[in-house]
């Protein structure tokens, strides 16, 4: 970053090969050797959807996710679509230091802000995910699964929320093998049927979730670069949030459903490689 010009390959091979935590030590070090703000230095050189990229990486990884939440609640409207996929897809674990470092960080509590921006049933569910309530239950609950949907006219959705944002990810797999026998249907189908909108995609995103977080995010990831114009946000978000969670695990299904490699779908997406660095060719 020093002199005229700004060698944004040399960032970029730098901090996408660290790991998180080499990053925090590079950016305390940068601190300590220069007096700056890595950070803020780094926004100052750069630009566009890189400097995006780049920002991203520098936070801690749970600082990250609850940066995402609070702009996607306090930003202009509500995105919706970051709720939903932060809340139905971190751990318990991960969503209690969230919720810690979301307090510290912007003085409000996070089951809070939810509530002041959404409303219904939707934000029901949102509430319990944030809540961290999923509970390890023995108690078999796929009939009632049954009787709030398929078996009765009109939807209980009350039943739908409290089944799938208070059992664990290894119950509801269950549950939904038994559902299947009962009802003749996966519980995708009742959920398309009987929801609709947000609470629709948040069901079935705590579905997709519970039968496997990467299948889920190598779908995120197809649609991100499906739609008119790449959704770069959700892909930088995708991309950097799951880098050294499951981000192999992603690449192989994702080969395996769709026939090619994520790397040569982004480098077709994109005329610059500034994504392809995190991903490798494989």
């Amino acid at each position: 970053m020093k002199g005229i010009g700004t060698d944004e390959d040399a960032i970029l091979m730098l901090l996408a090969a660290r790991s998180n935590a080499q990053r925090q030590e590079i950016k305390a070090a940068y601190k300590k050797a220069f007096g700056k703000d890595l950070v803020k230095d780094l926004r100052s050189e750069l630009g566009g959807k890189l400097e995006d990229l780049i920002v991203a990486l520098m936070y801690p990884s749970i600082l990250y996710d609850a940066h995402e939440l609070h702009k996607a609640i306090k930003g202009v409207g509500t995105e919706d679509e970051v709720l939903i996929e932060i809340l139905a897809s971190r751990t318990c674990d991960e969503i209690k230091d969230i919720a810690k470092a979301y307090k510290k960080e912007y003085g409000s509590k996070l089951e809070k802000d939810i509530m002041g921006d959404t409303s219904g049933h939707y934000q029901r569910l949102l509430v319990i995910l944030a809540q961290v309530k999923n509970c390890v239950c023995s108690l078999i609950v796929f009939q009632e699964l049954f009787a709030a949907g398929e078996e009765k006219f009109g939807t209980d959705e009350d039943k739908f929320i409290n089944i799938l944002g208070n059992r664990s990810a290894e119950h509801l797999r269950r549950v939904f093998d038994a559902y299947k026998k009962i009802a003749g249907c996966d519980i995708e189908e009742s959920i398309k049927d009987e929801c609709t909108g947000n609470l629709e995609a948040l069901l079935l995103a705590v579905v997709k979730c519970a039968k496997s977080v990467p299948a889920y995010f190598a779908e995120s990831v197809r649609e991100s670069m499906r739609r008119a114009g790449t959704d770069d946000e959700t892909l930088i978000r995708i991309m950097v949030s799951r880098s050294e969670r499951d981000m192999l695990d992603i690449r192989a299904i994702y080969k395996k459903k769709y026939g090619e490699s994520l790397y040569s779908t982004i480098q077709v997406s994109y005329a610059n490689t500034y994504f392809v660095t995190n991903t490798n060719k494989s």
